[in-house]
């Protein structure tokens, strides 16, 4: 899918592009290609001169090569978005191109990004930016723009955290925590600490790609303190993440020993039954014995007086456990 965003009257609108005309009929600020087609990396090969890397969207490239200038002034920058899905919350690699420098191209002055699939920042800031006119004014802010709203979902984001895990405390202090829904909880703390720690990647990531545009001199004076205040959010989200790793393992400690109580309680019964029959298998051993005169034999009384006596001798082990508080 190949669309393009142009500026008019202070508002970003966007267009989607099915021919090599219709793409010539533009003067966009920023063309975003999700899964490109070959035939339109060949359109913008034509129209713009631009030969998309086919490594754009690697996830197996070095770290070291994500942020580089070409000696024709393209800006080369690969980023990971979050993208915060409930049932399968993962990153996705976008490859941006600015040129900036190169009078010739036709190009100058243009925002390449390069992505497999829809990211939700982008749809935040078309948002914003038809509803906010004057918010964009060229390639290079769609950029800070970009990394800014990239930011605030990820704030957003650990808002949610915060919320759920609210509602994990509530259950794992409630006093009543079963097996059952202690693994529940187990299920919801990993995954709350899995969306937290690719949360704390994502910010890392962001702030790489941020500070790379500025020590590559290329953005002017009020983008150059936008850039700095993207930074500030950056380093502010840092102490919440970790603020909610420790909450998380705090979480996790607690249920861990509400599952070692709740066993604890198992072993003591078994404990407690085992050392109350004690006794009765004691004077069952003793009558059990092979004596001259045995009692059940000699005796009428033999046997009620065995089972009474078993009894008895179980029911003071007991009483003396519940006046101790054991079976509570």
């Amino acid at each position: 899918m190949l669309n393009i965003f142009t500026l008019a009257n202070g508002r970003l609108f966007q267009e989607e592009i099915e021919s090599l005309e219709e793409l010539s009929r533009f003067q966009p600020i920023w063309v975003d290609l999700e899964s490109p087609t070959p035939e339109e990396k060949r359109w913008i090969k034509q129209y713009y001169g631009l030969s998309i890397p086919e490594d754009a969207m690697d996830e197996d490239i070095e770290e070291s090569a994500r942020f580089y200038k070409e000696d024709n002034g393209e800006l080369h920058i690969r980023s990971d978005f979050l993208v915060a899905d409930d049932a399968e919350p993962h990153t996705v690699r976008v490859a941006f191109i600015l040129n900036t420098d190169n009078e010739e191209l036709k190009s100058k002055g243009v925002l390449f990004s390069i992505h497999d699939e829809d990211v939700p920042v982008f749809r935040l800031l078309r948002m914003r930016a038809r509803r906010a006119p004057g918010l964009i004014e060229d390639a290079k802010e769609v950029l800070l723009k970009l990394f800014d709203a990239d930011a605030e979902y990820s704030a957003d984001t650990l808002e949610e955290i915060y919320d759920e895990l609210e509602k994990v405390s509530q259950k794992v202090l409630s006093g009543d925590l079963t097996d059952a829904l202690a693994g529940e909880v187990l299920g919801a703390i990993a995954r709350h600490e899995d969306m937290s720690g690719r949360i704390r990647r994502n910010v890392m990531d962001t702030r790489r790609a941020v500070s790379f545009m500025v020590r590559s001199k290329m953005l002017n004076g009020e983008q150059f303190e936008e850039a700095r205040q993207i930074l500030r959010d950056m380093d502010s989200l840092d102490s919440h993440t970790a603020f909610l790793f420790d909450k998380i393992n705090f979480l996790m400690d607690a249920t861990v020993g509400f599952i070692n109580i709740n066993q604890n309680k198992i072993i003591k019964i078994f404990s407690v039954a085992s050392v109350a029959l004690l006794p009765p298998t004691l004077i069952a051993s003793i009558y059990g014995m092979n004596f001259k005169y045995m009692p059940e034999l000699d005796w009428t009384v033999g046997y009620p007086y065995a089972l009474a006596l078993m009894v008895a001798s179980a029911l003071g082990p007991m009483w003396y456990f519940r006046k101790r508080g054991w079976l509570k």
